[in-house]
């Protein structure tokens, strides 16, 4: 797009109304050749043109002018980075697209925001964000290339994903199909599995840190708030405090727990799951707050209530992703994709349904203690033992036909 009788400034504002999808690379042609064909008597910006042509807005202008000058700030500051124009920004951080000099290659750079440079807690979180990203290394993690600090400015670079994010389909109302769900969930399972395997815990699990690349493989995105499980002095000084997002947050995170491990994160996956095959996240409210006291009082309504196109399997695996104490979800990862790849394959979730058996179980003993003797223990009637037995051997009988007919299927296959 860059010529001999264009600006350095027309070329980068020309490039960057193209990436921000304000105008076509025609329009901006036709522009660039307007502007070429007037005389020196009659000169005209590219700007001008693109705001006589109705191309774009002053304040869309105005905004991109902006960008071209903190771009070229961070530009003339991070040694071997040529920024390229911004990403976006967030409460912490302001990320750019930029190449990497040396190996000729686009990246991400993450920036803190000046107003955070002299809070040393600040500094402290990003550089810490940096060295656990570093730790990992998985197809479905961003991975991290570098971190420093030039001149006052904190930079953290990492790979760039060319896509979108899973919360760009779920703010335009998707509904994402099973198959397709699953398929994209495992790799997250595969993603956070690693993680855990590290002795990390991500804590901020979302659509809006989930990455989709051009062929649909995912990344996992945002370590910002992720934690070592060893890591006791964080834990401690966190106490009580709840960090994550309330529309997916664990129970655990909401009250601020310190032994927070690799179960709050299957608890958002969960919540992430049930909003892409729903359309809607778990518990909604008004106010965050209350969103959260949903979440750890309210009893959730099964995925397939709300879409009945579901099988009664993912149903249950989302279900027992997003049950309120940890000790009844999955153990770990490895737990969750065994039961999602059998309902993928048009099998039981033999998992989920185990924990359901044995949670009816437990239900039904409630119901049959008819009263406590002075030692603490509960009486039972002759009939209600009995009918505990009965249950039991029943419930006993139906796990042992569902798992000779998951041999028979793979047997059969």
């Amino acid at each position: 797009m860059a010529s001999s009788g264009m600006t350095n400034y027309d070329t980068i504002m020309g490039r960057m109304v193209v990436d921000q999808s304000l105008c076509t690379e025609d329009e901006v042609r036709r522009c660039i050749e307007e502007k070429k064909a007037r005389s020196s008597e009659d000169p005209i910006t590219l700007e001008q043109l693109l705001l006589d042509k109705q191309f774009v807005t002053n304040t869309q202008i105005d905004r991109l002018r902006n960008l071209i000058r903190e771009s070229k700030d961070v530009s003339s500051q991070i040694p071997g980075y040529k920024i390229l124009g911004k990403l976006g920004s967030g409460a912490m951080a302001v990320v750019y697209r930029a190449k990497q000099i040396s190996l000729d290659r686009t990246v991400a750079v993450k920036v803190l925001p000046k107003k955070f440079v002299q809070k040393a807690d600040y500094v402290e979180r990003f550089y810490k964000e940096g060295r656990l990203a570093a730790k990992m290394n998985h197809n479905n993690i961003v991975q991290a290339i570098d971190v420093g600090e030039v001149g006052g400015l904190y930079y953290f670079v990492m790979e760039y994903v060319e896509g979108k994010t899973l919360h760009d389909d779920l703010s335009k109302g998707k509904i994402f199909n099973e198959e397709e769900a699953i398929d994209l969930i495992l790799q997250l399972v595969s993603a956070l599995g690693h993680a855990h395997s590290l002795g990390l815990v991500h804590r901020d699990v979302k659509p809006k840190n989930i990455m989709i690349n051009k062929d649909d493989v995912v990344k996992l995105a945002d370590m910002g708030l992720a934690r070592e499980t060893s890591d006791v002095k964080a834990a401690e000084n966190e106490k009580g405090k709840a960090f994550g997002t309330p529309y997916y947050i664990a129970p655990e995170q909401i009250r601020g727990l310190t032994d927070i491990d690799g179960r709050a994160d299957i608890y958002a996956l969960g919540a992430t799951l049930f909003h892409m095959v729903t359309g809607r996240v778990p518990f909604e409210a008004s106010a965050p707050s209350d969103v959260m006291k949903k979440h750890l009082k309210e009893t959730l309504t099964p995925p397939d209530h709300i879409n009945t196109a579901l099988s009664a399997g993912i149903s249950e695996v989302i279900e027992t992703m997003m049950a309120k104490n940890r000790s009844e979800r999955y153990k770990n990862m490895e737990e969750v994709m065994g039961d999602l790849k059998a309902v993928r394959n048009g099998q039981p979730p033999l998992l989920a349904r185990q924990k359901f058996n044995v949670e009816a179980l437990e239900e039904l003993e409630e119901g049959m203690a008819i009263e406590t003797a002075d030692d603490g223990e509960r009486m039972y009637s002759s009939e209600a033992i009995a009918t505990y037995r009965l249950w039991v051997i029943i419930l006993g009988a139906l796990s042992a036909l569902m798992l000779l007919a998951v041999i028979f299927m793979l047997i059969s296959k």
